[in-house]
């Protein structure tokens, strides 16, 4: 695990510690043999990696908690008077013009509200992530508003403690960590939040997810609510979550999407369901299903791949709707996808349509900018606009007859975005609305921002928010 700040793959252990021989280079782990990040422990000098296959990992500190300590003073000094007015001269100078207006509000000027998240070592795919479902109001007071859960009794209560493989999953509360860092954010009580309890419970209940490399936020994002959803389903404080969220009006029975069990709220607020067409091109056979949905994957077809930028243009620019038509459009089956037609008694070649048949509350968009080549996993880095209001889904509908005038509209309230140009490196940033305006979310560092900023971005992640209906408004 490689470290953030002292750019190193080892501990710095003291003279009376006996190392492993060889250079840090060649040390490997005692369980699966990999030399990849090696962390030694300073008892034992055992050497271990944190990787999935030895399903094992190591936490960084001491016994006192030395190296914590040291965090904490860093994080004074960040947070000093003299770096706080230092960061908001130069931010002002960049953006006087833009922040006068927007933060005077009836008259008044308020203040910067919003809080950021430090970066633990590679774990801005996490923050951009965890920025978006904060700004998803619904989603973000589920949680808050749960009952706090005490995890340790007796003398740990109140300590902080890292938890190991010996310990088991009873102290681990994925719910209660989610719900502790979307209560300190929008606070305005400090710069920058640490989700140090967050990532460490990440580390224990998702192995993919341990040590400090980069990682892909929609993964992530799709481990996390699976997770989520999981723990949902069990009980609170004595109390069924089913319950809390049964007497949660917002979130009826007829909002509901059940994936993998009961409903939770992030069936409630993200669940969608697909209809699959496939049709035998030979007899002529169909076969319907239905598919839950949590997001949707979408391609951006190929006659767009080449082109990065708006100042690259040979042609028609690549839109959203490209990349939904795209998805929805009948597609005829290649030699590696037959179908089993069930009349035929064998594969045949088959054609696939798919329909929406129930549109979630949010309705999340992931644009798949990553793709395998032969030797490598290549960024797709063009340009796809995309609306920031009025989303309208009723053509993609299997039975939009049925919907309401502005019940397949939707609004953009958050967007992830990749920098770079590989999946395993680069950096993740955010862009989301918060009453009425738009924040520039990139790790620590919070910046108001416009809508024409927002528009330029090169989405990898889409958040929507279903439009409300308002009585007695006019049609779009």
């Amino acid at each position: 695990m490689e470290c953030p700040h002292l750019g190193s793959s080892v501990c710095i252990a003291p003279d009376s510690a006996k190392f492993p021989q060889g250079s840090p280079s060649s040390w490997c782990c005692s369980v699966c043999r990999s030399n990849k990040s090696p962390w030694v422990c300073l008892t034992c000098s055992s050497v271990h990696c944190g990787s999935y296959r030895c399903d094992d990992f190591v936490v960084n500190d001491t016994k006192l908690g030395l190296v914590q300590k040291v965090r904490e003073h860093l994080q004074n000094l960040e947070n000093s008077a003299f770096t706080s007015d230092r960061h908001r001269k130069r931010k002002l100078l960049e953006n006087s013009s833009l922040n006068s207006k927007l933060l005077k509000v009836n008259g008044s000027t308020t203040a910067l509200c919003a809080t950021g998240l430090r970066n633990l070592g590679n774990t801005c795919f996490m923050n951009a992530i965890l920025q978006s479902l904060s700004n998803i109001q619904q989603f973000c007071c589920y949680f808050k508003e749960l009952p706090a859960v005490e995890l340790r009794n007796g003398k740990t209560a109140g300590r902080r403690t890292y938890h190991t493989r010996s310990q088991g999953d009873n102290n681990v509360s994925l719910v209660e960590e989610f719900r502790k860092t979307l209560c300190a954010l929008w606070q305005g009580s400090q710069t920058a939040f640490s989700p140090e309890s967050l990532f460490y419970v990440v580390w224990k209940i998702m192995p993919n997810f341990r040590g400090y490399q980069q990682q892909d936020a929609h993964e992530f994002m799709r481990y996390l609510l699976d997770h989520l959803h999981l723990e949902l389903q069990g009980g609170f404080n004595g109390v069924s979550r089913s319950v809390i969220l049964q007497e949660n009006s917002n979130l009826s029975a007829s909002n509901k999407c059940c994936i993998n069990g009961a409903s939770t709220v992030v069936t409630a607020i993200f669940g969608g369901i697909l209809q699959n067409e496939v049709n035998c091109l030979i007899c002529g056979t169909e076969s319907r299903k239905f598919d839950p949905f949590l997001d949707l994957s979408l391609d951006i077809p190929s006659q767009f791949r080449n082109k990065r930028t708006k100042s690259q243009e040979s042609g028609p620019m690549c839109t959203l709707r490209d990349c939904l038509r795209s998805f929805t459009d009948l597609e005829e089956l290649d030699e590696t996808e037959l179908y089993m037609c069930h009349k035929c008694k064998k594969k045949q070649k088959s054609t696939k349509k798919f329909w929406i048949q129930k549109l979630p509350k949010v309705l999340c968009l992931h644009l798949k900018r990553f793709h395998w080549t032969a030797y490598l996993r290549n960024k797709v880095d063009t340009y796809v606009e995309f609306p920031l209001r009025g989303l309208d889904m009723k053509c993609y509908l299997l039975e939009p007859e049925n919907s309401g005038p502005e019940s397949c509209l939707y609004d953009l309230v958050a967007v992830v975005v990749h920098h770079g140009s590989g999946v395993g490196s680069g950096h993740y940033t955010a862009y989301a609305a918060h009453e009425g305006r738009w924040f520039h979310f990139n790790d620590s560092t919070v910046t108001l921002t416009d809508e024409e900023t927002v528009g330029k971005a090169k989405a990898y992640i889409l958040f929507y928010v279903e439009r409300q209906a308002k009585p007695g408004a006019e049609k779009l």
